[in-house]
């Protein structure tokens, strides 16, 4: 979120407030069931949005969210609101929906106290509801649960507060009915917060403590940080500590966001806003850290959040080389932005120096690299997702693979790849169909419960490779869009794997390596070597690609050589000079081949080592 400076801040506010008057909440969902527009009610209720400057979704800044309809970024805002003549200050944080962002939602948790859970009254409960309700109870919030969208004509309010009454223990008359989209109810849930949501805890008097929940990158102001204070308060142009890098700034301003910034006087307990030190390095700042006062440090830090595992990694690389430094500054500030990213440098004999990225799924990979060519101005070549697998070599030496080209050459004893414990939502209409589909994906069952008379909560082990790719879209279409998905880390098991290499003229391309189970090695070697055919252009000789597991050959393709009708000049005549031209040409061909190199154009790379390759390969084939 770009910071404005102060001539664009309307007034300074006064000092900070008492803590038994604030409120610090997050609302919490599936993707798409209202959040955001639950929040641009509020906005205009409470009055910190005028109705001119008012626009759908006004709290997801980015375009791309606007775009897609999603939230990506968590986004922090203060609301007035007054109950019985008291005025309160309420911290909303508007969360993400989707289960790559479900790191956005536990430290946006962790800054609050109460957590509001919003249920689309026409879809019911879906799996990501009930993941992000565990976060929630995890961390020990006060649950509102909520109705959204009463208005719509599919909405079955009765059916579904019950469903949801059941899910955290009260009764059906004490979940709210509200609609987003006309305001309906929306009053009564801010009161409702008012009066259920516990007020923040700390001591005002011992040592200043905040914790940094995110933090952005402004070109001009530098690193901008967000904070919930937790003991005693931080006051403008003091002296901070950063407690895990020791690193020492001044406080330049410091303010809270309603929802542009609002530079204060400080900062109390249980308060949520943002800080300026006009620090241009991105690695001052770190999500999790502890900030005190240099001249009164705190003895002991915050607990910080457990770091996020990737769950998918893919090579991102510049399709021009020179702008390997730009990419590396991108990965830098994003960083800032999205703590859940993590990269290293890599090579590749085929596409130069880049970055081996972890993401936490698919559509966070997607998300990451179209901010990274739209906000950095790069065009970016990735390569198809993998996991990490676990190998263990005949003499018990154990290798890590991140990467195929990693995967060892020599005897193998076992290999070990991770598992996710997935929980499917879905209509009891479905469920044959999803159980088919988990079991084509080596999937074990768990466990099966109804829910209700019509949907099932299906728990199913399975490997991470298999739900990287398409999983989510297929369980989509073979469901008519009704079926939901949530899986978290189970752990890892053993697996047949192989590695399957792709080869031009007997050269392997590491580019083009997969780790595959060995089942499906000759699935992915026809579609592979078929799309590359259709890719690489015809050179003076003939090419052959193979897909080859070891030294056996599984799967090959011939790229045809181009041809000059060398017997145009020949009419008439003996047949025997004709034969000798064709001699000739073939004799040239075949010492051209032993020379000559196979070019493999950037457009051919891009396409090939796109994700759903393998998929147009084998529609090609049929």
């Amino acid at each position: 979120m770009p910071i404005p400076g102060p001539a664009l801040s309307a007034s300074i506010e006064p000092n900070a407030t008492a803590p038994e008057l604030i409120r610090n909440f997050c609302i919490i969902a599936h993707i798409d069931h209202g959040k955001s527009t639950l929040a641009d009610r509020m906005l205009q209720l409470t009055g910190v949005v005028e109705a001119r400057a008012m626009r759908a979704q006004y709290l997801d800044r980015m375009d791309i969210e606007r775009e897609r309809g999603i939230t990506i970024k968590s986004q922090a805002v203060r609301m007035p609101w007054q109950v019985d003549d008291t005025a309160y200050a309420l911290n909303m944080i508007d969360t993400p929906g989707h289960v790559d962002f479900t790191y956005e939602v536990s430290r946006s948790l962790a800054a609050c106290e109460g957590a509001v859970l919003l249920v689309d009254a026409a879809q019911g409960i879906e799996a990501q509801t009930l993941a992000n309700l565990y976060l929630a109870m995890e961390n020990d919030l006060e649950i509102i649960p909520v109705l959204n969208k009463i208005d719509l004509p599919a909405a079955q309010p009765e059916k579904y507060a019950e469903e949801l009454a059941n899910l955290v223990g009260g009764d059906p008359a004490d979940v709210l009915r509200v609609s987003g989209k006309t305001g309906e109810g929306v009053e009564a849930l801010l009161d409702r917060i008012v009066r259920d949501v516990p007020a923040p805890v700390g001591d005002p008097d011992a040592a200043a403590r905040a914790m940094i929940f995110d933090s952005v990158y402004d070109i001009y102001r530098g690193v901008v940080t967000y904070v919930r204070v937790i003991d005693g308060n931080l006051s403008p142009r003091e002296r901070i500590v950063m407690m895990s890098t020791r690193a020492q700034h001044e406080l330049l301003e410091i303010g809270v966001i309603s929802p542009e910034p609002n530079p204060t006087k400080g900062l109390g307990v249980g308060e949520v806003g943002y800080l300026i030190t006009g620090v241009k390095d991105v690695r001052q700042s770190k999500v999790g850290d502890t900030v005190t006062n240099a001249g009164k440090p705190a003895t002991e830090a915050l607990g910080g959040y457990k770091d996020p595992m990737p769950m998918v990694f893919s090579g991102l690389y510049p399709v021009d080389g020179s702008d390997y430094p730009v990419l590396r500054d991108a990965l830098d500030k994003l960083k800032l932005n999205d703590a859940a990213l993590n990269y290293e440098p890599e090579t590749s004999v085929a596409l130069g120096f880049g970055f081996r990225v972890g993401f936490l799924g698919l559509l966070h990979l997607e998300i990451v690299r179209e901010r990274l060519e739209r906000e950095f101005d790069l065009d970016l070549i990735s390569t198809a997702p993998n996991v990490i697998y676990d190998v263990e070599l005949e003499d018990r030496t154990p290798v890590r693979v991140t990467n195929p080209s990693e995967f060892p050459a020599g005897k193998i004893r076992e290999v070990r790849e991770p598992v996710v414990k997935a929980t499917i939502l879905t209509p009891s209409e479905f469920v044959g169909t999803v159980m088919g589909l988990c079991t084509e994906r080596r999937g074990a069952m768990q466990g099966m419960d109804y829910l209700s008379e019509d949907r099932v909560e299906l728990r199913y082990t399975l490997p991470l490779a298999e739900i990287v790719f398409d999983f989510f879209d297929q369980l989509k279409s073979r469901t008519r869009g009704y079926a939901s998905l949530d899986y978290q880390e189970g752990g890892d098991q053993v697996a047949d794997l192989v590695k399957v290499d792709i080869l031009l003229q007997g050269e392997k391309v590491d580019a083009f390596s997969a780790i595959v189970h060995k089942d499906k090695a000759y699935e992915y070697g026809v579609a592979m070597t078929a799309r590359l055919k259709e890719l690489i252009p015809r050179h003076q000789f003939e090419v052959p690609i193979q897909a080859a597991v070891g030294a056996r050959v599984i799967a090959r393709e011939t790229v045809r050589a181009m041809r000059k009708d060398v017997l145009a000049k020949c009419y008439g005549g003996d047949i025997s000079r004709k034969r000798k031209l064709l001699e000739k040409q073939k004799e040239g061909k075949k010492r051209m081949k032993n020379i000559g190199s196979v070019e493999v154009p950037k457009d051919a790379f891009i396409a090939a080592l796109s994700s759903d390759s393998a998929k147009d390969a084998k529609d090609k084939k049929k």
